[in-house]
Protein backbone atom coordinates (compact mmCIF):
# COMPACT_ATOMS: atom_id res chain seq x y z
CA UNK A 1 0.00 0.00 0.00
CA UNK A 2 1.65 3.20 -0.86
CA UNK A 3 1.00 6.32 1.08
CA UNK A 4 1.51 10.30 0.18
CA UNK A 5 1.78 12.83 2.08
CA UNK A 6 1.82 16.43 1.38
CA UNK A 7 3.68 19.41 3.00
CA UNK A 8 4.85 23.18 2.64
CA UNK A 9 1.49 24.45 1.42
CA UNK A 10 -0.17 27.96 3.33
CA UNK A 11 -0.58 31.53 2.97
CA UNK A 12 1.87 33.63 0.68
CA UNK A 13 0.82 37.10 -1.12
CA UNK A 14 1.38 37.81 -4.78
CA UNK A 15 4.81 37.46 -6.06
CA UNK A 16 5.58 34.92 -3.23
CA UNK A 17 7.20 31.55 -2.82
CA UNK A 18 6.21 28.13 -1.76
CA UNK A 19 7.88 24.92 -2.08
CA UNK A 20 5.67 21.56 -1.75
CA UNK A 21 6.85 17.98 -1.03
CA UNK A 22 5.09 14.94 -1.31
CA UNK A 23 6.62 11.78 0.86
CA UNK A 24 5.87 8.40 -0.42
CA UNK A 25 5.99 4.95 1.69
CA UNK A 26 7.03 2.02 -0.35
CA UNK A 27 9.35 0.79 -3.08
CA UNK A 28 7.37 2.25 -5.92
CA UNK A 29 8.26 5.69 -6.07
CA UNK A 30 11.38 5.50 -7.96
CA UNK A 31 9.66 3.49 -10.74
CA UNK A 32 6.50 5.56 -11.31
CA UNK A 33 5.52 8.85 -12.83
CA UNK A 34 4.80 11.87 -10.09
CA UNK A 35 2.23 14.49 -10.73
CA UNK A 36 1.32 17.37 -8.51
CA UNK A 37 -2.43 18.64 -9.20
CA UNK A 38 -4.56 21.26 -7.96
CA UNK A 39 -8.33 21.76 -7.30
CA UNK A 40 -10.24 24.47 -6.47
CA UNK A 41 -14.20 24.20 -5.64
CA UNK A 42 -16.88 23.66 -8.58
CA UNK A 43 -13.30 22.93 -10.71
CA UNK A 44 -12.14 19.86 -11.95
CA UNK A 45 -9.00 18.72 -11.01
CA UNK A 46 -5.82 20.06 -13.35
CA UNK A 47 -2.72 18.54 -13.85
CA UNK A 48 0.10 21.35 -12.37
CA UNK A 49 3.16 19.50 -13.15
CA UNK A 50 4.71 15.96 -13.75
CA UNK A 51 7.69 14.36 -13.74
CA UNK A 52 8.60 10.90 -14.93
CA UNK A 53 11.12 8.21 -13.49
CA UNK A 54 13.41 9.62 -16.11
CA UNK A 55 13.42 13.25 -15.22
CA UNK A 56 11.37 14.02 -17.74
CA UNK A 57 9.00 17.29 -17.02
CA UNK A 58 5.30 18.45 -18.31
CA UNK A 59 3.52 21.67 -17.16
CA UNK A 60 0.63 23.20 -17.69
CA UNK A 61 0.50 26.51 -19.57
CA UNK A 62 -0.68 28.40 -16.72
CA UNK A 63 2.50 27.48 -14.83
CA UNK A 64 5.10 27.35 -17.05
CA UNK A 65 8.21 29.39 -16.31
CA UNK A 66 7.08 29.80 -12.47
CA UNK A 67 6.51 26.42 -11.33
CA UNK A 68 9.40 23.69 -11.09
CA UNK A 69 8.68 19.72 -10.18
CA UNK A 70 11.57 17.83 -9.17
CA UNK A 71 12.50 14.13 -7.13
CA UNK A 72 14.62 13.01 -5.40
CA UNK A 73 14.17 9.20 -5.46
CA UNK A 74 16.69 8.70 -2.29
CA UNK A 75 14.16 10.10 -0.07
CA UNK A 76 10.97 8.84 -1.98
CA UNK A 77 10.27 12.57 -2.18
CA UNK A 78 8.87 14.50 -5.02
CA UNK A 79 8.75 19.02 -5.00
CA UNK A 80 7.27 21.52 -6.36
CA UNK A 81 9.03 24.47 -6.06
CA UNK A 82 6.24 27.64 -7.15
CA UNK A 83 7.61 31.10 -7.79
CA UNK A 84 5.95 34.50 -8.74
CA UNK A 85 2.57 33.24 -6.88
CA UNK A 86 -0.56 34.40 -8.29
CA UNK A 87 -4.21 34.42 -6.64
CA UNK A 88 -5.39 32.42 -9.56
CA UNK A 89 -3.08 29.67 -8.15
CA UNK A 90 -4.73 29.20 -4.99
CA UNK A 91 -6.00 25.82 -4.46
CA UNK A 92 -5.57 22.54 -3.00
CA UNK A 93 -2.63 21.00 -4.44
CA UNK A 94 -2.24 17.15 -4.21
CA UNK A 95 0.34 14.43 -5.21
CA UNK A 96 -0.06 11.72 -7.60
CA UNK A 97 1.97 8.38 -7.72
CA UNK A 98 1.35 6.06 -10.96
CA UNK A 99 -0.56 6.87 -14.46
CA UNK A 100 -3.09 4.30 -14.82
CA UNK A 101 -2.75 2.69 -11.50
CA UNK A 102 -2.62 5.68 -9.24
CA UNK A 103 -2.70 6.23 -5.69
CA UNK A 104 -2.95 9.89 -4.15
CA UNK A 105 -2.04 12.22 -1.58
CA UNK A 106 -4.67 14.25 0.72
CA UNK A 107 -3.92 17.62 -0.60
CA UNK A 108 -1.99 20.97 0.90
CA UNK A 109 -3.60 23.97 0.89
CA UNK A 110 -2.16 26.75 -0.95
CA UNK A 111 -3.56 30.24 -0.42
CA UNK A 112 -2.56 33.20 -2.87
CA UNK A 113 -3.00 36.48 -1.29
CA UNK A 114 -3.63 39.88 -3.51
Amino acid sequence: QVQLVESGGGLVQAGGSLRLSCAASGDMFRLNTMGWYRQTPGKQRELVASITSGGNTNYADSVKGRFTISRDNAKNTVYLQMNTLKPEDTAVYICKLGLLKAYWGQGTQVTVSS
